[in-house]
């Protein structure tokens, strides 16, 4: 007998299958179809090039490559301690363990022991200053996996430690003057006095401070890395890294080898979101290190839970900010000091605290403006990238104050936030020198404002809230304005290879890396699309550091913009010599031949793209090609932090609505509307997708991840899916309106598309702010609720709490 549909999943899903009968109004299907015919291979919205094998289960990661006889398993031996002095090990007892077959320590490190992304402080293995609990002390070399971790558990019972205690918090660091980069200082001064005297000078003022957590990167697939010794002492290393040439060179460093004797490999990950940049360097490191000791394959794949332990994540931040503005809500003034928990070493702290600060204004001009980054030193997991890298930690300072301002006011956030927007033609320039050339912020929220129906549901919360005592909504739009390229310079290169075979099939071979996020399906799209041929005609091959070298980290949201534009040069090479080629046989100007839709039109014939190949082939002309791209006219002043360090801008804006339960802090998110400038999409599916899974993502961060370290102890005791709370499908709005804004890239980007990975981790601030919106009726929008992130439900009560004390007071 069937039992009746539990109501909870009936209803989950009827509003998934509503979900996807709305996915095809998102998409110009008819638009898309035409373009097809027409011999278009970009703005088509294709599935992932992997995604079959993701749901059969056959995709490789790296767990998954076969065993070669002989590999043997490593795990790390981790510090109890969150600061002190290592005063010795009895390793002897670990090595006894059963299936042991080794046990290394930082004195068997061949070369540097050192996996410091940029600077070299961060020990692959405790070199005697232990540094945070959950520092790797010793690896464990074993038959087996679980023998290796068995062992590596006993770590507690032969480490040697004198303790001291830990600084765990970015405002002890900063007490303290401890910092892993020196301080930074980004100002812009229109009038006399900078900053502090705009703000001085102002109607109005505003001091206060903000609490803002990290998060973890929570990649499905863990660090992983498997090290393979090959002839001449050379090594093979695959590793889930978003960054195959930085491996290649801490490899080399570590075995005291050059950069042609290593080679590492990456197919794809299950995820990387900024912690595959720097941070899968300690365990390529230790894996080859093994090998190479060992002459034998050794595998390091780590519990999730060590993962957590070891490393780092997305920088909390702490900020004290003094603002002035006028009677209308327009910032005249601002001081800023930001200061992050950087961990133990600086890792990338240094790029995270520049792109904060390089962020702060987000959609708005800021005329003086005075901003100081500090990069706490603490004795926790050295923090890292996480999608957005610093930009989101950045420009959410300056929403809470406009936010504040807002009600400071009574006015409708909406309004503050609008007064303040970028100028077209003046009052368009950031606070470090770039002009703002492409706003289009002023369309998009105009567009999402109407779309939304935000002023009329304002209406209707105000009218729920003024008859609901317990339950009360809130609404927030929220805009953004991100900037796309690296920071440093040099790191804006890309190359990639292209053969052509004489059947007519294509491979292409490029510097980024494939994580999930669709960069190989776009690079195939590009270069299908400059030879005129099917999209199953290319295949995108793993990421391979003896293919293409001195790649780029996939990060900054570049990839598709680096890595499609050379592939792009590589693929145009080649078409203008078999374009040439077919001239010189069947008559006509090179020029005039077009490839399109497995065709070649060449003097009035049309014949096959293989045949093509095949008399290009017998002519001798070369098949295959490298492309490279530099992107063109930045440049940026590290000390005077002033120059043009973006490309360009994106832009997108979101309203969430939600609702509180004040007499238990819960929440829940009724409706988001998305429109999102991803320029002139290349994959418009796959774009909608990362937006999505942005919003969900940076939602997450905002409201349940929190991250709590033991105050005595310094241990992270959310290390686990139990304590550490992840979004899931249920946190999904049941309306999830996500549109991209018609429109193109004013820069020549690939396709005049735009980056998609990180700007939306932006949108759900509407998700913070709602909640902000709903807490502040409590007492009729008098008081400013001081609400931090993430706005758990303990956080949320605390302040409502708070504010009706005020409102009583």
């Amino acid at each position: 007998m069937n039992k009746p549909l539990n109501p909870t999943l009936l209803q989950s899903a009827e509003a998934f299958a509503d979900y996807l009968a709305n996915a095809a109004a998102r998409i110009d299907v008819k638009a898309e179809a035409k373009a097809l015919d027409d011999g278009a291979r970009v703005g088509i919205s294709r599935p992932h090039e992997s995604a079959q094998l993701h749901v059969a289960g056959e995709a490789t990661y790296i767990d998954d490559i076969p065993e070669l006889a002989g590999t043997l398993h490593c795990a790390l031996g981790l510090s109890p301690v969150a600061n002190g002095r290592l005063n010795g090990m009895k390793l002897d007892l670990v090595r006894a363990m059963p299936g042991v077959v080794a046990v290394l320590s930082a004195s068997d490190i061949p070369g540097s022991n050192d996996c410091g992304s940029i600077v070299h402080d961060d020990p692959i293995l405790c070199d005697g200053e232990v540094r945070y609990l959950g520092q790797p002390m010793f690896a464990v070399i074993a038959q087996t996996r679980d023998a290796a971790r068995r062992a590596a558990a006993r770590a507690k019972d032969v480490l040697d430690i004198e303790a001291a205690p830990p600084v765990l918090t970015p405002q002890q660091a900063h007490e303290l003057g401890q910092y892993v980069v020196p301080p930074m200082h980004l100002v812009r001064s229109t009038n006399d006095g900078g900053a502090r005297a705009a703000i001085e000078r102002a109607p109005r003022r505003l001091k206060a401070t903000l609490d803002v957590g990290g998060q973890e990167q929570f990649y499905l697939e863990g660090q992983i890395s498997y090290a393979i010794p090959k002839e001449g002492g050379t090594m093979h290393v695959h590793c889930s890294t978003q960054h195959p040439s930085e491996m290649q060179h801490l490899v080399a460093h570590a075995l005291h080898l050059h950069a042609n004797e290593v080679h590492v490999e990456c197919r794809r990950m299950g995820g990387g979101f900024g912690g595959k940049e720097s941070q899968s360097g300690l365990f390529a490191c230790v894996a080859a290190v093994a090998a190479h000791h060992l002459k034998r394959p050794v595998k390091l794949r780590l519990d999730r839970d060590d993962d957590f332990l070891i490393t780092g994540r997305r920088h909390c931040f702490w900020y004290e900010y003094e603002v002035g503005y006028d009677d209308e809500g327009r910032v005249l003034g601002a001081e800023i000091s930001m200061v992050s928990r950087a961990g133990h070493s600086a890792d990338l702290s240094g790029p995270v605290m520049t792109r904060a600060l390089c962020h702060f204004d987000n959609a708005y001009w800021l005329p003086d403006v005075a901003m100081h980054g500090y990069s706490g030193k603490t004795h926790t997991q050295s923090n890292t990238a996480f999608r957005g890298f610093g930009g989101p930690q950045g420009a959410i300072a300056v929403e809470n104050i406009l936010d504040s301002i807002a009600r400071d006011l009574g006015r409708d956030p909406l309004d503050v936030r609008r007064i303040n927007f970028y100028g077209k033609e003046d009052n368009n320039v950031t606070p470090y020198g770039q002009v703002v050339t492409d706003n289009i912020i002023h369309e998009v929220v105009e567009e999402l404002e109407a779309s939304s129906g935000y002023r009329q549901r304002r209406d209707d919360i105000a009218r729920f809230n003024a008859t609901s005592p317990v339950l009360k909504r809130g609404i927030a739009l929220a805009p953004l304005k991100f900037g796309i390229s690296f920071n440093v310079k040099h790191f804006n290169q890309a190359g990639a290879l292209v053969h052509v075979y004489t059947d007519g099939s294509i491979l292409v071979n490029h510097g980024g890396t494939e994580m999930g996020q669709g960069l190989n399906t776009k690079v195939a799209q590009v270069v299908a699309h400059e030879l005129g041929v099917s999209f199953e005609s290319v295949k995108v091959t793993a990421t391979d550091t003896q293919k293409v070298a001195n790649t780029s980290a996939t990060a900054a949201s570049t990839g598709a913009d680096l890595n499609g534009k050379a592939a792009q040069d590589a693929a145009r090479q080649i078409r203008e010599r078999l374009a040439a080629c077919a001239a010189a046989r069947h008559g006509g100007e090179a020029g005039a031949v077009r490839f399109a839709n497995d065709k070649v039109h060449v003097n009035g014939r049309e014949l096959n793209f293989d045949t093509v190949v095949g008399e290009a082939y017998l002519d001798r002309v070369q098949l295959w090609s490298d492309g490279f791209y530099a992107t063109p006219g930045l440049s940026w002043d590290k000390d005077a932090m002033k120059g043009r360090p973006f490309f360009y801008y994106a832009y997108g804006a979101a309203v969430s609505e939600v609702i509180v339960d004040t007499l238990t802090g819960e929440w829940k998110l009724l409706r988001a509307d998305i429109l999102h400038d991803a320029g002139k999409s290349l994959n418009p599916a796959v774009d909608i997708g990362q937006v999505e899974g942005a919003f969900i993502q940076g939602m997450g961060w905002l409201t349940t991840e929190e991250l709590v370290w033991h105050p005595q102890s310094g241990k992270l005791t959310t290390h686990a899916p139990s304590t550490y709370k992840i979004p899931t499908a249920n946190d999904c709005p049941p309306i999830f309106n996500v549109r991209l804004f018609e429109g193109e890239n004013f820069e020549d980007s690939i396709h005049r598309s735009k980056a998609v990975g990180e700007p939306p981790l932006l949108l759900p601030f509407s998700v913070f702010f709602a909640i902000r919106d709903a807490v502040s009726s409590v007492a009729d929008h008098k008081v400013d609720p001081p609400l931090r992130a993430p706005a758990t439900s303990e956080a949320i009560l605390t302040a409502i709490t708070a504010v009706q004390t005020a409102a009583d007071a």
